[in-house]
């Protein structure tokens, strides 16, 4: 019976400082110290049950982010890219950017400027202000 070796990862120098970098920063998300230790770990030629069991983690997470790390090594991405969760699918997005930013100008300017006679924006008020700008843009 023959045993499959498993991939080995080598991290470069300047990989195994920035990593080290963001495991101690206290400002770090802990999904990617998380996921950063793995690969320190992986690079130290750790099994990944040992890692699971070391970190209290699933042994499949450890291969996610094994094979992760091993499938981004031909891209220019900086460390902290490669240790980021993948674009998920899901319904797309409602507005544009620049609908959003034109909402948030709209919400933070006074409602005279606007030609309506009221002190404050209200939800009600900003959704008629916000349908009104859509109709003139469509036509």
């Amino acid at each position: 019976m023959t045993i499959l070796a498993p991939k080995i990862l080598n991290l470069k120098d300047s990989d195994r400082l920035e990593i080290q970098q963001l495991i101690n920063k206290h400002n770090t998300p802990q999904q990617i110290a998380l996921r950063a230790k793995i690969i320190v770990m992986i690079s130290e030629g750790n099994s990944e049950r040992s890692i699971a069991r070391c970190l209290d983690i699933n042994r499949h997470t450890v291969s996610l982010w094994k094979n992760r790390w091993l499938e981004t090594e031909s891209l220019e991405l900086a460390v902290w890219q490669r240790l980021q969760d993948q674009e998920r699918s899901g319904t797309p997005t409602k507005f544009s950017m620049e609908q959003v930013i034109d909402l948030f100008a709209l919400a933070c300017s006074p409602p005279e400027d606007y030609g309506r006679p009221i002190s404050h924006w209200t939800a009600r008020e900003l959704t008629i202000q916000t349908f009104k700008k859509v109709q003139v843009l469509n036509v």
